[in-house]
């Protein structure tokens, strides 16, 4: 078997696992499978849930796309790989759910190979969330799950991730982050496929031991309009980050492939207003001054 052929088989069955795992526990729909083609070559398989019990709308894809040449978002950074041929494979999913006191979830795992001679290859993609009303001990729970899937690889790689997170999922117009983070990392392949495979394996298998705690303890919290007019307003900052910073959204865009797909991550509704203010003390504030900043979730006392 094929490193890809390897690669495609694990993330096939982790598009399954999640949506069968999420439809149970949403409890209220299902996802509708939608196959697609992309011209230059390649396809997918989008699923997407809507107006379910927990989730307003949940989004999970899988992607196999290849072409001639890389689009311009993955040769940003790697000058060389200009006009090379190129596989990606890949599965992406973003989870809006209705209750304001559950937070926003997206994680990305993907897989690039460019050029045929001696081709380069690499891992990349995450996980990190978006609360609108926050928990300390949601974020601890859901970083402490993100430091077990990294330990075995080295004690160093929770931390840097977890800054390349931070640094990544950041709203320099707005000066502040799009959530409490987690995990980010691209161009991982120094320790060889079996390895580096093996980390992305570990990272994809704890995403739902990290989100669904959350989701089961927050998913009945009574909330009423302050609280979802709240949420919608936050929502605007998760499009204003995906339309305009998101690497995946550019690729995706870039390289031909389905808009529609493509655009699932975005909320299902969303509002903006003008110059909008926390009031001083509220629970909205706190979002702001306490959350939505890098902290060192595990060793901070508070």
């Amino acid at each position: 078997m094929s490193n890809i052929d390897q690669i495609k088989e694990y993330l096939l069955a982790l598009q399954n696992r999640i949506t069968a795992e999420l439809e149970q526990l949403d409890g209220g729909a299902v996802f509708v499978r939608d196959t697609w083609e992309r011209s230059g070559g390649g396809g997918g398989e989008s699923r997407v849930l809507s107006g379910g019990g927990i989730f307003e709308q949940a989004g999970v894809g899988f992607s196999h796309v290849f072409g001639k040449e890389m689009p311009a978002s993955a040769t940003r950074t790697r000058p060389e790989l200009v006009g090379k041929s190129f596989q990606a494979i890949g599965v992406s999913l973003v989870l809006h759910p209705q209750n304001p006191y559950v937070p926003t979830a997206h994680a990305n795992f993907r897989f690039f190979s460019a050029g045929e001679k001696n081709p380069v290859s690499w891992f990349g993609g995450g996980f990190d969330l978006t609360p609108y009303y926050a928990f300390r001990e949601d974020v601890v729970h859901w970083h402490s799950v993100a430091k077990a899937a990294c330990d075995p690889f080295g004690a160093e790689l929770y931390p840097r991730y977890k800054k390349w997170c931070d640094d990544y999922f950041y709203l320099p117009h707005r000066g502040e982050t799009r959530g409490v983070g987690g995990l980010f990392f691209d161009d991982v392949n120094e320790r060889g496929f079996d390895e580096s495979f093996a980390f992305v394996r570990s990272v994809g298998d704890c995403f739902l031991d990290a989100y669904k705690p959350i989701v089961k303890k927050r998913a009945s919290h009574p909330y009423g309009d302050r609280q979802r007019n709240f949420q919608l307003y936050r929502r605007g900052r998760y499009v204003e980050f995906n339309l305009l910073y998101d690497r995946g959204t550019m690729f995706g865009l870039q390289s031909g492939g389905r808009t529609e797909s493509i655009l699932m991550s975005l909320p299902p509704q969303v509002r903006w207003e003008y110059n909008w203010q926390p009031e001083h003390g509220s629970p909205e504030e706190k979002l702001y001054s306490d959350y939505l900043r890098p902290r060192d979730w595990l060793g901070d006392a508070g």
